[in-house]
């Protein structure tokens, strides 16, 4: 089995996520082929589902035959890639796929069904639990959220549906990384699966529910709502409100204690990190990079509006460059390290 990504999927993965190649060139060589090709197949059955130029009823096709695939590579099975022609196109001023990068996704798709054959039988059947869970989530997005528009906004209604969510498209992974880690890197920590499983879904929930937070304005531009309706009726607001920056004042108890809860869940995804033996520094470092990112951006919505669309909150790269420069510099230290997360923001 080859350790290394092929050339094409370190372009495709490049390309497709900055921040991710990032902390997949860290891992170790164990995994990286393996998480590599999971986040490739997880981006082409994103891409298929924010692909809204095609009906509802089609995408939801696609992911089926892509479902398909999926199980019978790992299978070790021949397996026909979907027809993505219709969703690659760009042979008109409105392009179906307009994004060069994943438009190369959906063409490539067969190639990377190709690599998930060649994996071992066990490593096969972790990508393909991971993918049952992820395509089950953004088919359940697209049958509620799939009619929604900006002048009819549709909202989850409970905390559970969005615990639920998250675990579905972000807290999945963090199990399916403790699971793989277990299995090549540190199968010493077998004694500890439960808290890494408990706190790595923790740790993908954060990461899920600050980008939720982040990306408020534009999900509401596309008719979705993920806060659920029974917080904002508790401060007698509506989805389509939160489309008004001026109700950010009346927002703002519900948005603190999403702020909290993000927190909490990364602070989680720390303790994770740290039950990690220190001499695999690699993974400890793949770990702590979108924590610190992702306590960083949570500093930058706390000090803002983000109600308003104008301005997209986002840590830019100079930001991303100190906080991993610094996680290295400190990490012979066990007291520096410790204060990383408590540093990042500040």
């Amino acid at each position: 089995m080859p350790l290394l990504l092929p050339k094409v999927s370190k372009d495709l993965l490049r390309n497709v996520s900055r921040s991710f190649y990032l902390t997949l060139r860290v891992l170790p060589r164990s995994i990286r082929h393996q998480i590599g090709l999971a986040y490739l197949l997880a981006r082409t059955t994103d891409t298929v589902a924010d692909t809204r130029l095609i009906p509802v009823d089609l995408r939801l096709a696609a992911f089926k035959e892509m479902r398909n695939a999926i199980a019978a590579a790992a299978e070790g099975k021949f397996a026909r890639a979907p027809d993505f022609a219709m969703l690659a196109s760009t042979q008109d001023a409105h392009a179906i796929q307009g994004s060069p990068a994943e438009r190369a996704l959906l063409e490539n798709f067969a190639h990377v069904l190709e690599m998930l054959q060649a994996l071992s039988e066990d490593d096969r059947q972790r990508i393909r639990d991971l993918l049952e869970v992820i395509i089950r989530g953004q088919e359940l997005d697209l049958m509620r959220f799939g009619a929604s528009t900006a002048d009819q906004i549709v909202a989850l209604e409970t905390d559970d549906q969005l615990e639920e969510y998250e675990y579905l498209v972000a807290g999945c992974v963090g199990e399916f990384w403790t699971k793989m880690c277990l299995a090549h890197v540190i199968p010493r920590l077998r004694q500890k699966e439960s808290f890494l499983l408990e706190n790595g879904v923790r740790f993908g929930k954060g990461l899920q529910l600050v980008n939720i937070l982040r990306d408020l304005p534009r999900d509401l531009r596309q008719g979705r709502c993920y806060l659920p309706s029974i917080r904002l009726s508790e401060h007698s607001l509506t989805p389509k409100a939160l489309l008004d920056a001026a109700n950010m004042d009346n927002f703002l108890p519900i948005y603190d204690a999403y702020l909290k809860q993000a927190e909490e869940h990364l602070r989680a995804g720390w303790s994770y990190t740290n039950a990690i033996p220190r001499q695999q520094i690699r993974i400890r470092l793949a770990c702590a990079w979108p924590i610190l990112i992702g306590m960083k951006t949570l500093e930058f919505l706390r000090a803002g509006n983000v109600l308003d669309d104008q301005s997209r909150i986002k840590v830019g790269r100079p930001a991303v460059r100190g906080l991993v420069l610094r996680s290295v510099l400190y990490y012979p230290s066990s007291t520096a390290w410790s204060r990383l997360v408590d540093r990042a923001k500040n």
